[in-house]
C-alpha cells in the first residue's frame, strides 16, 4: 500500500469517529435545562400572554436594550416589555 492510501485510510477513520461521536458539552446540556422546541416555547408564551410582534429598531437603540438586560440580568424581551408599559404610562398620563 502507497503512503498516500495510508494517510486517506486515516482521514476516512477519523471522519467516521466524528461523524459518530457525540454532541460536545459546550452546546449539548452545558446550560443545565434542555432547549425547548418552539412549539413548546410558543405555548409556554400563550399562557403567559404573549403575542409575537416583529419590528425594525436603530441599532443603537438595540444596543442600549442589550446593556440594559445584561445589567438587569433580565430577558431583552422583559426589557423591551418594560420600557413600552412606562412609555405608554406616560403617554396616557399626558392625554384627556
Amino acid at each position: 500500500m502507497k503512503k498516500t492510501d495510508l494517510e486517506k485510510n486515516k482521514a476516512l477513520k477519523i471522519v467516521e469517529k466524528m461523524k459518530k461521536g457525540s454532541t460536545p458539552a459546550r452546546y449539548s446540556a452545558a446550560s443545565g435545562a434542555a432547549p425547548l422546541d418552539r412549539r413548546e416555547q410558543r405555548k409556554l408564551d400563550q399562557a403567559r400572554g404573549l403575542v409575537s410582534f416583529p419590528l425594525k429598531l436603530k441599532e443603537e437603540i438595540i444596543h442600549e436594550i442589550r446593556k440594559r438586560a445584561q445589567e438587569q440580568g433580565a430577558d431583552v424581551n422583559d426589557v423591551v416589555n418594560g420600557l413600552l408599559e412606562k412609555a405608554l404610562a406616560g403617554t396616557a398620563d399626558a392625554t384627556p
